[in-house]
């Protein structure tokens, strides 16, 4: 399934207009385009939340102080932090890809050591991660609402003073930042499997980053990837840029959806094409799913109901095209 987010209602809340796109019990993927700031803190009681930022920038508030961000962010808010989103809109449009996930979101196991440290093989470090550097303590009084999002509800709490009235802190539990331009891509002789990719783990699923990246370099390799089934996950990749080697008729915004066992591989005319390219620059954000993906009623106006037939010569090209007739 393909689904075209440029085509989704803009506006709205940070964190009240998320448009709801797939979702299990363990992992929910929205989407919004905000152009206000929102006046109430939030804080998510039942989910860890990791937002990337499409576009956009501005800085996330919380009790622990401000962390700017950026296009490429991801934004990592652990359950029950308070926060709100202080959008720069002077700066252009904003677009978030939100993952709200039941269990805790950290770094791949495989990445670390047995004492937590990130491996000298991981395709990152702990020197790409940022926090909150500088605590601005608010005294203020007045009427300073808040929204609980818990038991599948958002209840409203009013304080009669501002929040983030915190002086200072110490711990490990707080908002952190990683860009998706800081990841270091792995690469081999011949073709690297799609977990190399992973950035991020997850009770459930793993969230991955493709980032521009030269291509296999022994002589006889085809670049474009093998076809293939997802035995055990859903495969969900949202396109962050427009350019992606194994994929005809998607665009800058669109999301495929290829459930689990369902095979699925590079479009026709992808393999050839591919052959004495030596790198690309593609970007996209990969998040599969050990559990069944089901649809949101509210993405359905916005899917391309024809993406199947794209893998059929003379299927067409672009979001909408037509099948192949009799």
């Amino acid at each position: 399934r393909h689904f075209l987010t440029s085509r989704v209602r803009k506006g709205g809340s940070p964190t009240l207009d998320r448009i709801p796109l797939l979702f299990n019990s363990d992992i929910g993927m929205l989407y919004v385009e905000p152009d206000t700031n929102d006046a109430h803190c939030y804080r998510n009681s039942q989910a860890d939340e990791c937002i990337y930022v499409v576009e956009g920038q501005g800085t996330l508030e919380s009790v622990f102080g401000d962390l700017p961000f950026r296009a490429g962010d991801y934004v990592v808010i652990h359950r029950n932090i308070l926060h709100r989103w202080r959008l720069d809109l002077s700066a252009g449009p904003v677009k978030f890809v939100v993952f709200e996930s039941r269990g805790h979101i950290r770094f791949p196991r495989r990445y670390m050591n047995d004492v937590g440290q990130l491996l000298e093989g991981a395709p990152f470090c702990e020197r790409d991660i940022r926090r909150p550097m500088e605590v601005h303590p608010h005294d203020e009084k007045g009427d300073f609402p808040l929204l609980v999002k818990q038991y599948d509800a958002l209840n409203e709490m009013v304080l009669d003073h501002h929040p983030f009235d915190v002086v200072g802190w110490d711990g490990y539990f707080y908002p952190w930042i990683f860009n998706i331009n800081d990841f270091e891509p792995i690469v081999g002789r011949i073709h690297q499997p799609p977990p190399v990719h992973q950035t991020f783990q997850g009770d459930g699923f793993v969230i991955c980053s493709f980032c521009p990246r030269p291509y296999d370099f022994d002589p006889q390799a085809v670049p474009a990837p093998y076809n293939h089934s997802n035995v055990d996950s859903d495969e969900v990749l949202f396109y962050a840029s427009s350019e992606f080697m194994s994929r005809k008729g998607i665009e800058y915004g669109s999301i495929t959806h290829h459930p689990d066992g369902i095979p699925h591989g590079p479009h026709p005319g992808r393999y050839e094409g591919s052959i004495g390219m030596t790198h690309t620059n593609e970007l996209a954000v990969m998040m599969d799913s050990f559990r069944p993906l089901k649809v949101a009623k509210a993405i359905l106006p916005f899917e391309d109901k024809k993406y199947q037939f794209s893998w059929i010569e003379g299927g067409g090209e672009g979001p909408g095209f037509a099948p192949p007739t009799s």
